[in-house]
């Protein structure tokens, strides 16, 4: 009985850590390379410098996970972008307790790209 109450929070631990954050919107590699060159809009991405430099998206900003988000403005939309959509949605909930309004994340990342 026990075992399965400790198996049981744990899944529920997980499945909290994995809901999407309120108010952080959700695109697909395929409609983010239609909104590329919107000027409105800001990329960034928090992967790692060297996994930046190993394959990046020339629109998106290297701001890794960890890192100070405040010289971004609040008035554009946020899209946000890592290897696998994990450190994305990290740092949209990051930006989104910082009082960002327009956050949108990635889904599958740089590997769905």
């Amino acid at each position: 009985m026990e075992t399965w109450i400790v198996i049981a929070l744990i899944a529920a631990f997980f499945i909290w850590r994995m809901k999407p954050t309120k108010g952080v919107h959700s695109i697909s590699a395929a409609q983010l390379k239609n909104m590329l060159n919107d000027k409105d809009k800001v990329f960034i991405d928090v992967r790692t410098p060297a996994e930046y430099r190993g394959r990046n998206i020339p629109q998106f900003k290297n701001v890794p996970l960890g890192s100070s988000f405040d010289k971004l403005p609040k008035d554009k939309e946020i899209i946000v972008i890592c290897q696998s959509g994990m450190r994305s949605s990290q740092a949209c909930k990051k930006l989104k307790k910082q009082g960002f309004k327009h956050v949108t994340n990635v889904r599958g990342g740089m590997s769905a790209y």
